[in-house]
């Protein structure tokens, strides 16, 4: 949980975001690109509460890719958008890692840290779409 706590603490930009956003397609693109899995975003844009626009959320099998999805998302957002992530989590053991664009914020699993943390419950008043791999 500790990754959630630091939502809470950065600046909510006043801008909201949509699905058809460049950020938004462009993290679903790079997450496909890398074979992530069981891809989902979470619309939070009507939760007041809510610490982002959207969550997008996915798992990987490895602790390499989840690596590798993380670093293809850095890479793509910083190459189409310009954007570089507030900040940045989970690299160190690689079962949740967390990237934070403000008003998205992207979490890659793996399966087991998934099941356990069960973001799409905490957040079940959001909208969930699933994204095919």
């Amino acid at each position: 949980m500790a990754a959630l706590q630091v939502l809470a603490a950065r600046p909510k930009r006043a801008i909201r975001l949509t699905r058809n956003s460049k950020l938004f397609k462009t993290i679903i693109t790079a997450i496909r690109q890398k074979k992530g899995e069981n891809i989902v975003s979470l619309d939070l844009r009507n939760i007041e509460e809510a610490v982002a626009d959207f969550f997008i959320i996915c798992e990987a099998s490895s602790t390499v890719q989840i690596k590798a999805i993380a670093d293809a998302v850095d890479h793509e957002v910083k190459l189409q958008t310009g954007e570089l992530p507030y900040h940045r989590e989970g690299y160190q053991g690689l079962q949740w890692v967390l990237i934070d664009y403000v008003n998205i914020v992207v979490h890659i699993f793996q399966p087991e840290a998934r099941r356990f943390y069960k973001l799409e419950e905490m957040w079940s008043d959001g909208g969930v779409t699933e994204h095919e791999a």
